[in-house]
């Protein structure tokens, strides 16, 4: 009997494969027993819509908004089921402030898509850009462009021959409390700055003694007027860091939340007595004249972040920082994760030889034909709870997620091109379908709970159906878990992994059969904490069928 099951099952997914292969948009591959099971938010650019996929690629569940709007870039789904998105108007010839990533507007709606709070910032010398954070107490932490003049950059140090366009645009970040709409907290690079370049004005100093403060003549290229370009920001509940992304640095930097308004336009106060400079930087340490090319870990990153959303201190890559690569080299993209070296005691991190560790990457991947997920710009990866990583493509719209033995066992491209649905079965290239980002959602999250997320059809045109509806009978069918713990015996923390693509039940007995834990899981893998868990012999159960015994030794 087991047999012939085996057989079915592959005679199945031969025939899903084929029916795949055939997808040039949307899914172009599914295997439900080891992809995540969550919803995906999927804000692409060119159009003004938010979508939430099923991981069969059909959308469950619209945020729409007036076809004049367009991404600016990013939007998040809150546990309440509310949407917070930024946008701009299409719009943009009359704008005083103007580069690629650029926003306007903050927007708080609900599920049903009603406008509960909007904030505006798009003005003759300020600009938000890019991305958001949110904090845990409802404030909105916001990037934005703020115009300095060439009389004003000049007299700060800056080098004439690289203002061409007789202007710059240094960041400023802003805390906004929606509740009130009044900016609570915020920070200006302008604050920071060190140059070497003239003696006779502001700033000067030796740039390699200060790896705190930005060098106002760096890099030295033709001196755009977006001199940062920061296209992402993140923040650290815990720790009250604020992260942003400087791909025209190749680095990131943090910089101390715990600092009021005024402290962080100095250079003291705070946790980490640092005020507003920045207290970490990591990716280029050329930026602070400490390494040369050599050094150089990042290159013109994207989402870089803080490990931390849907998953808990048992994954393997809790706390530390991931990001997407973008250009290694002129024709690879590669991404990354890295452990900052954080001292708790001390509350700041590790400086040693001139410079902020680590040297090098934890961890690292690209496809075995590394041309496949290059993209210049955009683009971002996403870890999930039972160890796969989401990897979004973003010139190419091209998503795929792969499990920590990287098999790649889901993709989706954007069946966009300029912002228009596409017919299955039409070719897209570079550019045609840009996708910032592309987050999956726990199916148990708590903005899910009461909502229909039956599906309502498809973003590509003329859809092919039959991918996602030949892997129903494997799923169903399908009842040996090929259930698997290790390391066994264990000490601290098992890995535990099943078959089955379904959400699945699992508890755990003693060898008496005393009940210590219960929860229902999906995605075929989880790390399970067993600190707490005596030393003994255990029961773990899986829908009260499959059964594995495991030991604790310490």
């Amino acid at each position: 009997m087991m047999k012939n099951l085996q057989s079915f099952i592959l005679i199945i997914l031969f025939f899903s494969s084929s029916l795949a292969a055939q997808n040039t948009v949307g899914l172009l591959s599914y295997d439900p027993s080891s992809t995540f099971d969550g919803y995906n938010l999927l804000y692409p650019h060119n159009q003004p819509n938010v979508y939430l996929l099923n991981n069969c690629g059909e959308i469950v569940h619209t945020w729409t908004d007036e076809p004049n709007f367009r991404p600016g870039n990013t939007a998040y789904l809150m546990p309440n089921g509310n949407l917070i998105k930024t946008k701009r108007d299409a719009t943009v010839v009359n704008d005083a402030i103007w580069a690629g990533g650029g926003g306007a507007i903050v927007e708080i709606r609900d599920w049903n898509n009603n406008l509960l709070w909007d904030f505006e910032m798009n003005t003759d010398t300020t600009r938000l850009h890019h991305d958001i954070a949110i904090r845990a107490n409802g404030n909105i932490i916001m990037i934005a462009w703020e115009l300095k003049t060439m009389e004003e950059a000049i007299q700060a140090g800056r080098n004439p021959a690289m203002l061409p366009d007789g202007e710059l645009w240094p960041e400023m970040i802003i805390e906004v409390d929606p509740n009130t709409d009044e900016i609570v907290w915020e920070w200006h690079a302008w604050d920071h700055l060190i140059q070497d370049f003239d003696s006779t004005k502001d700033n000067f100093g030796v740039v390699g003694d200060h790896p705190e403060l930005i060098d106002i003549n760096y890099p030295e290229d033709d001196g755009p007027d977006d001199w940062h370009h920061a296209n992402a920001i993140d923040y650290h509940e815990t720790l009250s860091q604020v992260m942003i992304s400087i791909p025209t640095f190749n680095e990131l930097w943090i910089i101390d939340r715990t600092t009021t308004t005024q402290q962080a336009a100095g250079h003291f106060g705070g946790l980490s007595g640092f005020g507003g400079d920045l207290m970490y930087r990591w990716g280029n340490p050329a930026a602070y004249n400490a390494g040369d090319s050599t050094d150089q870990k990042m290159f013109y990153q994207h989402d870089p972040h803080w490990v931390d959303d849907f998953v808990d201190n048992t994954h393997p890559q809790f706390g530390k920082i991931a990001f997407y690569n973008n250009r290694v080299t002129d024709t690879t993209s590669t991404v990354n994760v890295f452990t900052p070296i954080w001292d708790m005691y001390k509350w700041s991190y590790s400086f040693e030889n001139g410079k902020w560790g680590p040297e090098d990457y934890s961890w690292s991947y690209s496809t075995p034909d590394p041309t496949t997920m290059h993209s210049t710009g955009l683009s971002g990866i996403q870890f999930q709870p039972n160890g796969n990583a989401l990897i979004c493509v973003g010139r190419f719209g091209y998503v795929f997620e792969i499990t920590p033995e990287e098999e790649i066992v889901w993709e989706y491209r954007t069946p966009l091109l300029a912002g228009n649905p596409v017919d299955q079965g039409t070719e897209l290239s570079i550019n045609n379908n840009l996708t910032f980002r592309f987050p999956r959602y726990p199916s148990d999250y708590d903005a899910f709970d009461g909502q229909t997320l039956d599906p309502i059809g498809y973003l590509e045109t003329n859809p092919n159906t039959e991918f996602c509806d030949q892997l129903t009978p494997v799923m169903e069918v399908s009842h040996d878990y090929r259930l698997e713990i290790y390391p066994n015996p264990a000490d601290q923390m098992i890995t535990l992994e099943w078959d089955g693509g379904v959400w699945v039940d699992v508890a755990i007995y003693d060898i008496v059969g005393r009940k210590y834990d219960q929860m229902e899981l999906t995605g075929g893998r989880k790390y399970l904490d067993l600190s707490s868990l005596p030393n003994g012999i255990y029961i773990l159960q899986v829908n009260g069928e499959a059964i594995k015994k495991f030991v604790i030794s310490r």
